[in-house]
């Protein structure tokens, strides 16, 4: 703890807010202990979560602190080319959308408690399950440890040094612990419903306010077109940075040193293709297997894709780029004193926040500390939210981290024949040894943690190959599998050499041609594992009835399948159109970014290609998910009880 003024209104605020919240959890953990007395039941809920909780857990689990904090921040810094990264809330539902559904399936039939058992039993290979629980802890250490720095972090910030970063991480990952290793799964999904809640409605008032204190609407719009008009970064095109994609792709070795910024069109389709991790991740399969039904289209496309996409399009880029106009850029401030209002400028000592280490930051604290002296009650609030938003991520991957520990582990290596009391018990300190592996990477290094959170989810995506195996393609093998994933890792790490410049290891430089690391990692797992299954066959008639029971069971009528070959078409048209190099014709299709006389709806051609993308990008999923009954009920299987499965 390091040194304060006292114990203001606000802060008491933000620690009766927390204590009430944390009460609310810990019940939950010991409802959850109660109620799991078999280890399907702690692991999996006992495959009874209803639609409704996989909808809120799973749309928690997507939107992390990293969202909450980080996404404005970077958006602050990067102007709208950056926002483009909000239509992760469509891409990362579009994997779900095409594996969880058939996962369910295959782990109803046979039992499956976890992808590794299902990969292992469909590839035949032991190696290859060991390689899935490496990925799902290279995936859930350093993104837990994100989230846990990221609210140490919040907390020194909003009680004015009263808890050091140390302190407020390690506290909270104790409170998290307790409730996630007691109640397991289901006491995860029921907090994350609350979590849920208290994230969207955190980012909207954090809008809504910035908005309030710039003025209004028009002294935003008016704000906008000054701080493009005096940017001295500019794209090869000539345009502010703020307003423009840097185009569809820059020939260069090093990414992040890009003309204009590094969010080219090919960065930004990269950049969300390595997003789609988070759902082919093993925790997403898990909760596939917990849920009573194969009903995921509501979560896919209204809680994700609507709702928290129209949330990030419009509220964060309110948030991120309403900071300018709110004092934390000291150059406008001085230039434009008539366009903002200073009211982070106390806060930030006068500083630029451009020019802080890790400035972007302390952007929403900062929005969240403006309430400070006049409703300290709704600082509290905001503070609770970003809180949930950190933790909605963290429990997940602890409580699934812990399951696969047990199971693809202890039970399948050590104790094959272990009753239900010791697997709960492995998987209790499993989720506490995750924790800590998690608490002591975060500790270590703030800012190489920064670099280990990227990698993880393009670790999350080297999945992908695997994944279409067993739900659709029997022509790769185990071995092209196996070294495919492999090789992948080694691309991801080998490509994000900022993680590793310490160590004075610079192969090809860092995202090469404005290509974020996980895509080449994945270009580089499928290329191997197509070469490798084309030579080695696996003859195996299980992989060959697996899939045919698999084509009966989601087979669709032809009316329905005639429309597939379009709808195919129009998603990859999507994402290169609205989120790829094609969105470069968002930067002046609606009005020339350096006149704003042309703006045809009164704001950047930018915004309005994003909300275009937003909404059409709804629809195709809709599509996807209920007309081709991606993620909608399936016909009844036959469903074995659901026990701790021993394969």
């Amino acid at each position: 703890m390091t040194e304060t003024a006292g114990v203001t209104p606000k802060i008491a605020w933000i620690f009766g807010c927390m204590i009430l919240y944390w009460t609310y959890c810990i019940v939950w953990g010991i409802v959850g202990a109660r109620r799991a007395r078999t280890a399907s039941e702690y692991f999996l809920a006992g495959g009874r979560l209803s639609p409704a909780l996989f909808t809120v857990a799973a749309t928690a689990t997507c939107f992390s602190g990293w969202t909450f904090v980080g996404h404005p921040g970077q958006t602050y810094t990067q102007g709208w080319q950056y926002a483009y990264a909000s239509f992760y809330a469509l891409t990362i539902p579009l994997t779900g959308i095409l594996f969880l559904k058939r996962q369910w399936l295959l782990g109803r039939r046979h039992g499956f408690v976890t992808p590794a058992a299902m990969l292992a039993w469909y590839f035949r290979s032991d190696l290859l399950r060991v390689l899935v629980v490496g990925v799902a802890l290279l995936f859930s250490v350093p993104y837990i440890g994100v989230q846990l720095r990221a609210a140490g972090f919040l907390f020194n910030v909003l009680t004015d040094g009263l808890l050091g970063v140390q302190f407020g991480m390690w506290v909270l990952a104790s409170v998290v612990v307790s409730y996630v290793a007691s109640g397991g799964l289901r006491a995860v999904a029921w907090v994350d419903a609350l979590q849920l809640l208290l994230l969207a409605a955190g980012i909207v008032v954090i809008g809504l306010l910035t908005l309030h204190y710039i003025g209004g609407w028009d002294r935003l719009i008016a704000g906008v077109i000054v701080l493009a008009r005096d940017d001295p970064v500019r794209t090869p095109d000539g345009y502010s940075h703020y307003l423009a994609v840097p185009g569809a792709i820059q020939w260069v070795s090093d990414g992040s040193r890009a003309v204009g910024g590094p969010w080219t069109g090919a960065m930004i389709l990269t950049y969300l293709i390595a997003l789609m991790g988070i759902q082919v991740s093993p925790a997403f399969s898990m909760l596939a297997f917990a849920s009573r039904r194969p009903a995921f289209a509501a979560q896919q496309v209204w809680a994700s894709a609507f709702a928290m996409g129209l949330i990030l399009v419009v509220f964060t880029a309110i948030q991120g780029i309403g900071g300018h106009f709110l004092g934390a850029d000291r150059a406008f401030l001085a230039a434009h004193p008539d366009l903002v209002n200073p009211v982070l400028a106390d806060g930030l000592r006068h500083r630029d926040l451009l020019k802080l280490p890790g400035g972007s930051d302390l952007l929403v604290p900062q929005l969240i500390n403006l309430l400070g002296g006049a409703a300290p009650w709704l600082v509290g609030l905001l503070a609770l939210a970003a809180l949930a938003a950190m933790e909605s991520t963290a429990s997940c991957y602890m409580a699934t981290a812990g399951g696969l520990i047990t199971h693809d582990l202890f039970q399948r290596f050590l104790l094959p024949h272990a009753d239900d009391h010791t697997l709960k018990f492995v998987g209790r300190m499993g989720v506490v040894g995750v924790v800590m592996l998690a608490l002591l990477v975060a500790s270590a290094s703030g800012e190489a943690l920064v670099l280990l959170g990227g990698l993880a989810v393009s670790y999350g995506l080297q999945m992908l190959p695997a994944l279409v195996g067993a739900c659709y393609w029997p022509f790769l093998t185990r071995r092209g599998v196996t070294v495919g994933l492999l090789v992948g890792l080694a691309v991801v790490t080998l490509t994000e050499t900022a993680a590793l410049r310490g160590f004075g290891i610079d192969v090809w430089g860092r995202w090469p041609l404005t290509v974020h690391a996980a895509a080449w990692g994945l270009l580089a797992n499928f290329a191997l594992a197509i070469a490798l299954s084309a030579f080695a066959r696996d003859e195996d008639e299980r992989k060959a009835e697996s899939h045919r029971w698999l084509v009966e069971q989601t087979a669709l009528p032809p009316r329905k399948r005639r429309w597939i070959p379009l709808i195919a078409i129009l998603l990859l048209l999507w994402l290169w159109f609205a989120a790829g190099p094609g969105a470069v014709l968002g930067n002046s299709l609606f009005g020339d970014p350096d006149d704003p006389l042309t703006w045809r709806l009164g704001v950047p051609s930018i915004w309005v290609w994003q909300l275009g993308g937003w909404a059409s990008g709804v629809g195709l999923l809709a599509l996807l998910a209920y007309y081709l009954e991606f993620g909608v009920a399936a016909p009844i299987v036959t469903q074995p009880n659901v026990s701790y499965c021993k394969r």
